[in-house]
């Protein structure tokens, strides 16, 4: 089922005589579990056109480095077979996404898009807009409750929105039928870049590689599907009562597949629902609840990625506390380097640097240290923000963003003053070691750098 909310023109008008139905994928990177593709589907089916699928890849996507793009491109070969196996061409081309989306929808009928979140991605559909002359139809398909739907306006916390999703759910959450294509696309000739030469497409695109890929994960649609499977199996039953504490693995690492489209929200909480588990109830409360704040966050907070997206009660109580003492203060890169005293923090900047993934609790701990150790909060945000961009899969992106933004107290409430964190949550060391085995964590992620070759001795200033 796909329904009306999620639907909406860009540019109207009528079908034109093209040659085919476009569907520009972007931020919706698979062939299954897809709105904007079964749309697309429906309409080519209705005109009598075959469907194209045209993916644009551009060297210019902000902070994007290697690590992110080798994990992208890793899924284009699987998505590539997918969408044949359904009789649909795939053309996959280097530069603006949107300027060649419009060259192609020169020859559409229709033009069909998914939805983004970020000022770059609304960009990028808007120029389309007015650079085309057949109509344009966006369908929002990486949410299960469209945005708009959910709330017209910025929810201040995950209490305030969750009885507006909550209560939708059932019209939401149900399965999407795969449409059959009646008229296929694949003798259609296009000038397209070859999806599984990694190597050749990556020497094209003038990047920094200074930041390699991970070996931990491997990007595209099967390998989330087959991590998801294994959560499911093996990891959800204890998922609501493990799933903070870093020393042991629970988690699902299902952000970086949903950060790229590779998987369908919907998919996932369908499965996890399926398995009638004890931890079902608090992984839906995070893929859903949780995450859809942060698209509800990046859509209606325009500086969702800065200091000032901070609620004005936050703001105004670091900005008292901007002059207190400091016991330690770190440079960029000492943070860069997990070159802190800390030898907590400095497990959780290496497993980010490392593996491309940070455990969520530790996420945590790491920011607040960061506001803490940094001579201004304005300065610390900025660190932050630039640290998990550059190392998470996941950063980049509305989930990312929030994540930055909720350790200087976007999405929470005040608490009891302090120093440097005025009315901020704070966390600490002990609170660590109180609550979990830590030094677990520390051993798992030290014996991890000395595989990869990047060790460092806890504290020892390296």
């Amino acid at each position: 089922m796909i329904q009306d909310d999620r639907i909406k023109v860009l540019r109207g008008g009528g079908p034109r005589a093209g040659r085919f139905v476009l569907y520009w994928m972007q931020a919706s990177q698979r062939a299954e579990y897809n709105h904007a593709l079964e749309f697309a589907v429906d309409r080519a089916n209705e005109l009598g056109k075959p469907l194209v699928v045209f993916f644009g890849i551009t060297q210019r996507f902000p902070d994007a480095n290697l690590r992110h793009y080798h994990f992208m491109l890793e899924g284009l070969g699987p998505l590539k077979r997918a969408l044949e196996e359904r009789s649909i061409r795939f053309v996959v081309r280097l530069g603006p996404p949107a300027g060649i989306a419009g060259e192609l929808a020169r020859q559409a009928s229709l033009t069909v898009t998914d939805r983004g979140y970020l000022r770059v991605q609304k960009k990028w559909r808007k120029e389309l807009a007015c650079a085309i002359s057949c109509p344009l139809i966006q369908v929002e398909t990486d949410v299960i409750v469209p945005v708009e739907t959910a709330s017209a306006k910025e929810e201040y916390a995950a209490s305030t929105i969750r009885p507006r999703i909550v209560t939708r759910l059932g019209r939401y959450m149900v399965p999407l039928r795969k449409r059959r294509l009646k008229k296929g696309s694949l003798g259609m000739r296009f000038e397209s870049m070859d999806v599984e030469d990694l190597k050749g497409i990556v020497s094209k695109l003038g990047i920094d590689t200074g930041t390699g890929p991970v070996a931990g994960f491997r990007g595209g649609t099967p390998e989330a599907r087959k991590r998801l499977g294994t959560f499911v199996r093996r990891r959800l039953d204890r998922f609501a009562e493990q799933r903070n504490d870093p020393g042991v693995q629970y988690l699902s690492g299902m952000s970086p597949y949903l950060h790229f489209g590779q998987i369908s929200p919907l998919y996932i909480a369908l499965k996890v629902k399926g398995a009638r588990s004890p931890g079902t109830a608090a992984y839906l409360e995070e893929l859903i609840v949780r995450r859809e704040l942060s698209m509800n966050f990046a859509n209606y907070n325009p500086a969702y990625d800065s200091f000032k997206c901070l609620p004005a009660w936050a703001r105004k109580s670091l900005s008292e506390h901007r002059e207190d003492r400091r016991e330690y203060v770190y440079t960029l890169k000492q943070f860069e380097g997990a070159a802190t005293h800390d030898p907590y923090w400095n497990a959780a900047q290496m497993e980010m640097a490392l593996s491309g993934k940070m455990h969520g609790y530790m996420r945590m701990y790491w920011g607040k240290k960061i506001l803490e150790w940094t001579r201004t909060p304005e300065r610390a945000f900025k660190v932050a923000a630039y640290l998990n961009n550059k190392y998470e899969l996941d950063g980049r992106d509305p989930n990312g963003f929030a994540g930055v933004a909720w350790c200087f107290g976007k999405h929470d409430r005040a608490w009891a003053e302090r120093p440097i964190f005025g009315k901020i949550r704070y966390m600490n060391d002990k609170g660590l070691r109180r609550k979990f085995n830590i030094d677990a964590y520390v051993s798992r992620i030290n014996h991890m750098a000395r595989k990869f070759g990047r060790g460092y001795k806890e504290g020892d200033g390296r």
